[in-house]
């Protein structure tokens, strides 16, 4: 792919960002026949750059923990307990990212070309009809402007595209979709799963549905059931934008990638209404380029594309680009981390399992839906993640503390194992917000971010609820020493943010039209998480692809057309 060199580069398409919804925006618009820029803000890395992907546990140093020296070096991205040297190239530094927290809120940034793509989790669940009506039927915030209909099409474009493994299970919480074979569960998840369907009505155990493929599919390798994703994965066994969306963009030669840039505003034209491209900041060189286009498509991640919207003013949009209704960089949500149960058996003492699945088991929302009548005292539901194992040979043995003994304990599997923890929707509460500090600048001399979110009531009272359901359902399969686990994570957490630049009919109370196109910028479409006017509880990047591929074929359209 080329590089962007010269200033007043002319294109037809910009695309702010490379991560999940960037990489798959590029990848259509380049099919589509526009030469596209894509602008990032982090370094460049090229499929198969994964330096750790192939190490042992005795290759890393301290067992694969940070020293207590590298967490006090960042305290900020360090209560993000997943980082370890193995993966932790791929976040960003606090010195990076600076930030204000009015109150504690865990941001996790990637920092590279392919941005989280390259470390998400990869669960994949679509939404069901009832959730793009359910702000509608709560007189939550403000109703989406399309439905499941109108997204269904670009759910199946998306999951046939990357490629999703999952088994179909025929109930209107999470419609199934266009799958691959399904991982299996092991003995004691099919077991705990046998017994959750003989004792409950109203809910059910599958396999997660998962961006892991379970076979070759558009020439990508099946998994090998390392669960070594997290450092980038060489046989583009999942999907990553740089593994996928960017070669096939690339592919085209209607690609060109400037990465290290940070787009700093979006230049408003008067003249025809209309952005006319892009400002940028070198961060080699300190120097500012400009990029113009017909077409831009703002994927930096919820905080980023906000803030830059927020840095974006102009005569016509004194309080930011798009902010007529005064709701952007409001409404920001994630999903409640909030507690769950774990437990042991002395079952399947005889049975083991090969690999190492990357991928667990869902339990999907059951509680205040549509038809039910018990509602409870908060509204919407959760879901549950989680999966069965048995303690392995770095497990503590204090029976056995030396010697022989310990030798031949440690050649043997502890006890099965499992647990849970669910993740529940947070409403769209406009005082949870983000803005620009009025005086503090990071190390660019760019305005700092203020975030300003805390949990509420509703989700307080569903976290109750979803511990003791977890014990409940945990008891009822047979399981013993049955805990409760409590989490007590700050917002962010689930590294779902999303919500801060919402679509709506009504361009007094929202920022996007139907098609994710700012009310008063038409030729600017937002499709990353900001744009989501609810959260439901259901893993939500499915949701922001099939919302990304919707938009950029109507984009197409509309630019053919001379509307835009």
């Amino acid at each position: 792919m080329s590089k962007a060199t010269k200033d007043k580069d002319k294109y037809d398409a910009i695309v702010i960002g490379s991560g999940i919804t960037g990489g798959l925006a590029a990848k259509i618009l380049c099919e589509g026949g526009l030469k596209t820029l894509v602008i990032e803000r982090g370094r460049d890395v090229k499929h198969g750059d994964y330096p750790t992907a192939h190490d042992d546990p005795w290759d890393l140093p301290n067992h694969d923990q940070l020293t207590p020296d590298e967490l006090r070096k960042n305290p900020l991205r360090s209560r993000a307990g997943n980082i370890k040297p193995s993966n932790q190239h791929w976040y960003m530094q606090d010195a990076e990212q600076e930030y204000v927290e009015e109150k504690p809120f865990m941001w996790v940034r990637g920092n590279q070309v392919g941005g989280r793509s390259l470390i998400w989790g990869r669960q994949v669940y679509r939404w069901s009809p009832d959730d793009f009506t359910a702000n509608l039927r709560d007189g939550i915030g403000v109703d989406w402007p399309i439905r499941y209909d109108d997204v269904a099409p670009w759910y199946d474009y998306v999951e046939q595209y990357i490629g999703v493994s999952g088994k179909a299970e025929g109930i209107p919480q999470i419609p199934d979709g266009k799958f691959l074979p399904p991982m299996q569960m092991n003995c004691l998840e099919g077991h705990i799963a046998e017994k959750i369907k003989s004792h409950y009505q109203d809910r059910i155990m599958t396999i997660g549905r998962v961006a892991n493929l379970t076979q070759t599919h558009n020439g990508r390798e099946a998994c090998k059931y390392r669960d070594r994703c997290d450092r980038g994965c060489p046989y583009g066994a999942y999907f990553s934008s740089l593994s996928t969306t960017l070669l096939d963009a690339a592919d085209t030669h209607n690609l060109t990638l400037a990465a290290d840039q940070i787009v700093t505003e979006i230049i408003y034209n008067p003249e025809n209404q209309k952005a006319k491209g892009v400002r940028v900041l070198d961060k080699q060189t300190g120097e500012y380029h400009l990029y113009n286009a017909k077409l831009i498509f703002l994927n930096a991640s919820t905080i980023n594309s906000t803030w830059l919207l927020l840095n974006s003013k102009s005569a016509r949009f004194p309080d930011g680009m798009g902010n007529d209704s005064g709701e952007l960089g409001h409404n920001l949500m994630d999903h409640y981390i909030g507690g769950g149960a774990s437990g042991d058996t002395d079952l399947f003492k005889d049975k083991y399992y090969a690999g190492r699945r990357p991928n667990g088991i869902y339990i999907p929302r059951f509680q205040n839906l549509k038809n039910d009548q018990s509602q409870k005292n908060y509204i919407r539901g959760f879901q549950y993640q989680g999966r069965a194992s048995r303690s392995h040979w770095d497990r503590p043995i204090p029976e056995a503390a030396y010697g022989l003994n310990l030798k031949e304990q440690l050649l043997r599997p502890g006890k099965w194992q499992f647990g849970i923890m669910g993740l529940g929707e947070t409403l769209p509460y406009h005082d949870n917000k983000m803005h620009l500090h009025p005086t503090k600048k990071d190390k660019y001399g760019l305005p700092q971010i203020v975030l300003d979110v805390h949990w509420r009531d509703n989700e307080m009272e569903m976290a109750k609820d979803m511990i003791a359901q977890a014990v409940e359902m945990l008891k009822v399969a047979g399981l013993q020493n049955v805990k409760p686990v409590t989490s007590n994570a700050i917002p962010a957490s689930a590294v779902h943010e999303m919500g801060t630049a919402r679509m709506g009919r009504d361009a007094s109370t929202s920022v996007l039209n139907e098609w994710n196109q700012i009310h008063g910028v038409k030729n600017v479409f937002v499709t990353d998480g900001s744009c989501m006017t609810s959260s439901a509880c259901q893993n939500p990047s499915l949701t922001y692809m099939a919302l990304t591929a919707r938009a950029a074929h109507y984009s197409i359209e509309q630019l053919k057309k001379g509307e835009l």
